[in-house]
């Protein structure tokens, strides 16, 4: 669905640099004047609730239909106050600040309550205090602001859902908004844009350890909840660590204040949280509450460290003397929806899944052609307190129903996330252009694929001129990259440097390009795709695309049935929020064949038969009924003969395989991570304690790319932590708890050296050379 809007709605504020250009720079602007700005027409109307899982919320009118526009927290004039004059406009950002509303919270026996609970009686101490509201935070958003403006040159707040927000507001309706966790920039983004727009501020959720007491206590004055400095796995073993999280935000939406939760999507962080809004809701003591997801975006993503002490925050303090303000961020606030509804309508359904084990080690190991349907359980999101690995412990409905919230929340973040310039132009240097290209060529790339964006409802981040945004993203990638203007080449050459935290700072900007074309990358990575339309010397000896338009197997025919099958084998093995829960495995599977045949990599093959397809009067079936009750089922669902004749070859065009390749590198990272893993597996002594055998899987896969020179987006802590996990659902790692922690080792059946080959195998076919 898509908007149309007037050209001054249409795209963001042009980028502006107050900087001398570089020489590579000049050569670009001159090169490039005969190159048009395509960025469309119309833009994607994003973050909408989940027609299936909540369609009332849906329903609900969100506002003028006319899109609203972008507003800059920056951009601070003397017309967004009361006042006018030459004194106005210097101190128009102190008044800006005192003129927006601010939700005092009158509780003052907060603490006595949550300790009288009978779990948490002895749970908080003095130093680990429930914050107060104060009036402080008009001063604080203040303060933030002037921060900002040295860190960013723009924060831009898409506007379409706020009028929503402000109705459920006046509405006394309990707001949580749930982002995935990038940076410890996060937690202040989201208070200051709700502030500077007079909505209540939430209680934010900080998710770094903060070593110093003074630091704390001036956090929990101005609304920051501040978790006792536990680890994961201490938290997971205190007794009354949950307890306490309950009873806190049992309080706190009791008395009607919003919630700010982050979440991470690789270990669950902060999923706790969420795991108690959701057990408050169902003992009844609130009615219910409204989840918002938030998707921010940035140019640059900005360096955090773990922990927080006095030191390290005085030092980041005294770098934005010196700093000079780069990138833009964009905050995109999705339409509030029902947790009630979500989790008692039954149409987000948990029944069909299945432990990864149950689902892949048939085909693995016993070589079934036919898979099991069903959906991957990650349960690992919300952990259990006994260390109970999902190979062992029983399904639980209710768990699985909220790790469904959560890997929504996840999909709902995401997709409402812009692209970026700089996301944009990474995933061009990594998966498309890898050995380099040339900045004519990466321009006319640049507006390919920011269509292709946009037709798949996918809003981006940036405005302004082709030239200025190519050589605005150049700029903030220029430390990761090796750019080449020379006087006898008028066209400069972009090459991505080939080093570890190059290809991790690439890889980290091009993911959300990749969530976006989840499917076809699915679908491009099917085994019988690359291995049968893609010449042998290809994938022996590395060949560019270019160089081998001509050597696509075009004859070849691909029965739909077996590349759903592979596709819905594939689909088990992708890290969580690439996929919504309330989507079958199955059609996901169905929807990754027709994604290739709607960019053109696959053509659809009519088989000749007694008569066409199209005739249903000659059909033997034509004129059944069926009848049924299941709300799933579809008169237009095809039978298992006529998916089983239908089949597809690989189109013509000489950028298919260009574009095939292009959506193949960008699930190669995770994959070969998970690859890598289990060949380190044979090298590895175990058990070990979880933190030393993480350290050692993470340390070979930076040791084989390192060798091959190649591959490092597999090497990073991410894609290590998925690879283990994964393992650990299928069974190939064993958990067990003894006395200090829990300690990984290889599972009883991969023991053998026969099965780990085969998993290796099984593994690998995916990959692209």
């Amino acid at each position: 669905m898509v908007q149309e809007t007037s050209d001054k709605d249409m795209i963001l504020p042009a980028i502006q640099q107050n900087r001398p250009a570089l020489s590579w720079e000049m050569k670009i602007k001159k090169k490039l004047k005969i190159v048009p700005a395509c960025l469309g027409k119309f833009r994607p109307t994003v973050g909408q609730c989940c027609h299936q899982c909540t369609p009332n919320s849906l329903r609900k009118k969100i506002g003028p239909n006319s899109f609203l526009g972008f507003h800059n927290l920056l951009s601070v004039k003397e017309t967004h106050t009361r006042y006018r004059g030459w004194l106005v406009r210097r101190v128009c950002c102190a008044l800006f600040v005192s003129g927006c509303k601010v939700y005092a919270s009158p509780v003052s026996n907060r603490l006595e309550r949550v300790c009288q609970s009978n779990s948490v009686k002895e749970a908080l101490s003095a130093e680990q205090k429930a914050p107060e509201g104060s009036d402080s935070r008009g001063f604080l958003s203040w303060m933030l602001l002037k921060m900002f403006s040295s860190v960013f040159g723009s924060i831009q707040v898409n506007l379409n859902h706020l009028p929503a927000l402000h109705r459920a507001s006046q509405e006394g309706t309990v707001l949580v908004y749930v982002y995935s966790h990038q940076s410890v920039m996060d937690c202040a983004l989201i208070p200051l844009v709700l502030f500077c727009h007079s909505l209540r501020v939430p209680y934010t959720v900080f998710p770094l350890h903060i070593t110093s007491s003074f630091i704390r206590s001036i956090l929990q004055k101005v609304g920051v909840l501040v978790p006792p400095a536990l680890t994961k796995e201490d938290a997971e073993t205190d007794r009354l660590h949950a307890p306490v999280m309950t009873s806190l935000v049992h309080e706190l939406l009791q008395e009607g204040q919003a919630l700010s939760v982050g979440v991470a999507a690789e270990s669950g962080r902060g999923g706790q949280w969420l795991a108690s809004i959701r057990q408050v809701i169902k003992e009844g003591s609130v009615p219910d509450v409204s989840l918002v997801p938030v998707g921010i975006s940035y140019d640059c993503v900005p360096k955090s460290n773990t922990q927080v002490g006095l030191s390290s925050v005085l030092h980041w303090l005294c770098s934005l003397l010196w700093r000079r303000p780069e990138g833009i961020v964009r905050i995109d606030l999705a339409q509030p929806f029902s947790l009630k509804e979500m989790c008692e309508s039954g149409r987000c359904r948990v029944d069909e899944w299945l432990p990864l084990q149950d689902l892949l080690l048939p085909v693995i190991l016993n070589n079934r052609t036919d898979s099991v349907f069903g959906r991957r359980r990650m349960s690992w999101l919300l952990p259990s307190p006994h260390y109970a690995s999902e190979l062992k412990e029983p399904a639980d409905p209710e768990r699985d129903l909220s790790t469904a919230v959560i890997l929504h929340l996840l999909f709902s973040a995401a997709s409402c996330s812009a692209v970026m310039s700089t996301g944009l132009v990474s995933s061009l240097l990594l998966y498309r252009h890898h050995k380099g290209v040339s900045a004519s060529a990466l321009c006319r790339d640049v507006a390919w694929l920011t269509e292709e964006l946009l037709f798949r409802n996918k809003d981006v981040g940036f405005g302004g001129s082709l030239k200025e945004v190519v050589r605005s993203s150049l700029s903030l990638l220029a430390p990761h990259l090796t750019i080449a203007a020379v006087p006898s080449r008028k066209d400069p050459f972009i090459v991505p440097r080939p080093s570890l935290a190059a290809t991790l700072h690439l890889s980290l900007h091009a993911q959300i390009v990749t969530h976006s074309f989840i499917l076809e990358a699915v679908g491009a990575m099917l085994c019988e795709v690359v291995c049968s339309g893609v010449s042998s010397r290809v994938r022996s000896d590395g060949v560019d695309g270019e160089q081998v338009s001509g050597d696509m197997k075009c004859d070849v025919l691909l029965c739909e049935s077996e590349l759903t099958e592979r596709a819905l084998q594939l689909s088990h093995l992708l890290p969580p929020g690439f996929l919504p829960p309330c989507q079958s495995s199955q059609s996901f599977a169905l929807d990754t064949v027709d994604s290739l045949v709607r960019c053109g990599i696959l053509i659809i093959e009519e088989i000749p038969r007694d008569f066409p397809i199209c005739d249903f009067l000659k059909r033997d079936n034509a004129l059944s009924w069926t009848t049924s009750d299941d709300m799933y089922h579809s008169d237009s669902d095809c039978d298992v003969e006529e998916m089983e004749l239908r089949s597809y070859k690989i189109s013509h065009p000489s950028q298919c395989p260009e574009m095939l390749f292009f959506l193949c590198r960008m699930l190669a990272g995770p994959l070969r991570a998970l690859c890598w893993t289990t060949t380190a597996l044979d090298l590895i002594h175990t058990p070990l304690p979880e933190a030393e055998f993480m350290a050692q899987i993470q340390s070979y896969l930076c040791d084989t790319a390192n060798t091959k020179k190649q591959h490092y987006e597999s090497c990073s802590q991410e894609a290590a932590h998925t690879a283990v996990r994964s393992l650990i659902d299928l069974g190939v790692i064993s958990e067990q708890r003894q006395r200090g922690g829990v300690f990984l080792g290889v599972g009883p059946l991969f023991q053998l050296s026969e099965n780990r080959q085969k998993l290796h195998r099984f593994i690998s076919q995916y990959l692209y050379n």
